[in-house]
């Protein structure tokens, strides 16, 4: 009966795995994020069984390692978004120069935002 309990559970990790890394390719990070909770219960559920047989999770670890790299990359992905967006941002404010010696400079940029109200 405990095998059974483990084999479903090792089956339950396995069909989520597959929908993690699909989620992934999709970019559905609130997927992933909802399925994470989901991973974690079940990673919990087999670490209180006692007597684990570790050739049922070699299939499960090449899946892991995958959806890892997926993650990494999808990670990387958001990182880049974040750090050309605070380019944008500064390219707003200000406008880097280079003088004739070749010095970096700075130009700061205002902008007055008004609006104007007619009757």
């Amino acid at each position: 009966m405990k095998d059974d309990a483990i084999a479903h559970i090792v089956d339950a990790l396995d069909d989520l795995l597959d929908a993690e890394r699909a989620a992934l390719l999709q970019g559905n990070l609130d997927d992933v994020s909802r399925l994470h909770a989901r991973k974690e219960r079940l990673i919990d559920a087999l670490n209180r069984e006692d007597a684990l047989d570790a050739q049922s999770f070699l299939p499960l670890q090449d899946k892991v390692a995958r959806n890892q790299d997926l993650l990494n990359s999808a990670l990387e992905g958001v990182r880049s978004v974040a750090r050309r967006l605070a380019a944008i941002r500064r390219v707003r404010k200000s406008l880097e120069t280079y003088d004739a010696q070749g010095k970096k400079t700075q130009v700061d940029i205002w902008t007055e935002r008004s609006v104007e109200k007619r009757a």
